[in-house]
């Protein structure tokens, strides 16, 4: 019927906060600063020593300081993460609001999805048919089939 309407259903449920793996990673911050064709990445360890890291692209320069960071302070994996963002405020506040916006896209996808199943589930509770649901929520019927057929509400 729609499908773009229902390429939703096709992505997985968020993972609600209280159900998050209770493992904590300590995360480094590191800035880059690009001069010339190359980048520069720095990041205090947790003592407080300075590390610094080139690469000629942004991939290449935070696996290099990630590396880097890894190595002085021997972590295990997935004890410790890096995050680089760009030394420049106003770069770093552009790539912040990306991020921003697709947090609150797939929130609300996810708002859409729970909105979705519980109406689907009263609709059919109250005696629609799989089709007139479907057409009220611009759904396939077999959409409709599989969101009510389905455990979660």
């Amino acid at each position: 019927m729609h499908p773009h309407l229902e390429a939703i259903f096709d992505q997985p449920d968020l993972i609600p906060p209280g159900n998050w793996p209770r493992d904590e990673a300590t995360i480094i911050s590191a800035t880059a600063t690009r001069t010339g064709k190359q980048w520069t990445a720095a990041a205090k360890l947790p003592d407080g020593r300075p590390v610094k890291a080139q690469g000629a692209t942004w991939v290449e320069v935070k696996k290099n300081v990630a590396q880097l960071i890894f190595d002085c302070l021997q972590a295990e994996p997935g004890a410790l993460g890096v995050h680089l963002a760009p030394a420049d405020s106003e770069a770093a506040a552009a790539l912040d609001a990306v991020v921003s916006a697709r947090i609150a896209r797939a929130n609300a996808e996810q708002a859409e999805r729970d909105a979705v199943r519980h109406a689907a589930h009263l609709l059919i509770s109250q005696g629609w048919t799989t089709r007139d649901a479907g057409s009220a929520l611009r759904l396939s019927h077999q959409r409709i089939s599989q969101i009510t057929s389905s455990a979660t509400e």
